[in-house]
């Protein structure tokens, strides 16, 4: 059986490998991609959650809830940092408010806002193209599907994966928010692996993100798989953490592997 190694960020050379039984996908950026500039869907978003508060009787204003010039999701992602728990938009939102004078908001309040976001900010998600026929085609050659994504809010991705009618090719959706733990930390790596009751070296893992997807698969054993198409390629000798092999679309991704 014949698996793919890197030469070039442009070409692909055979290598011998042990068979695979598992893969599983990042989500963002890799099954699906933002078409429009987030700044103005940032604000318009923040629009559709503070009138959510406003609706409910609580006197929230823009500017002295997300700041001179960020949003909400602006201010989340700029303290989010880099570590290995998941902090989410609704424990972010409940400090904000709380910070703001806004004591013992409902969790149905502050959820039903977030809501009202997500409902924005879905709408920059497209599916890729070669998304579901590469889906399909790795389920008819007998390969169990499953997606690992680094996310602020749990619903949201779910309510992403249903709109796009993905869920039936994946045994398990883990998410950050769901689990408290970041990729590239081994546990949330370990949760799809338990899921499946396989060892690392069965599992293909395949996303955009070098320090997320790629590390936290090497740092496992897992075999990786860059997705580049969405990616701001760095020179070539210049990557810090190597993937072990590179393409640009999933549709590439049967052709490396044991079909």
């Amino acid at each position: 059986m014949a698996l793919f190694r890197i030469a070039s960020y442009n070409s692909i050379i055979m290598d011998t490998a042990s068979p695979f039984n598992i893969i599983l996908f990042d989500f963002g950026s890799t099954l699906i991609y933002s078409k429009d500039p987030w700044p103005p869907i940032y604000e318009q978003a923040d629009r559709a959650l503070v009138q959510v508060f406003q609706q409910a009787g609580v006197p929230l204003k823009i500017k002295a809830f997300s700041g001179e010039v960020e949003t909400f999701l602006d201010s989340y992602y700029a303290k989010r940092g880099t570590g290995p728990i998941e902090k989410t938009t609704f424990s972010a939102l409940q400090e904000l408010l709380q910070q703001q004078g806004f004591q013992d908001n409902p969790a149905s309040m502050v959820r039903a806002a977030l809501d009202a976001m997500y409902s924005i900010t879905q709408q920059n998600w497209y599916l890729e193209t070669d998304a579901i026929p590469t889906l399909k085609t790795l389920r008819e050659h007998g390969y169990r599907l499953g997606m690992i994504s680094n996310t602020s809010d749990d619903k949201n991705v779910q309510q992403l994966v249903d709109r796009w009618q993905l869920r039936p090719f994946f045994e398990t959706i883990v998410t950050s928010a769901g689990c408290g733990f970041r990729k590239p930390d081994e546990r949330i790596f370990r949760l799809a692996l338990d899921h499946f009751g396989v060892p690392p070296e069965q599992v293909v893992m395949v996303g955009d993100s070098l320090e997320a997807d790629i590390l936290g698969a090497n740092q496992m054993g897992i075999y990786s798989i860059w997705i580049t198409r969405r990616v701001c390629l760095p020179e070539e000798g210049d990557l810090t953490i190597q993937p072990q092999a590179v393409i640009p679309t999933l549709d590439l991704i049967p052709g490396c592997l044991p079909i």
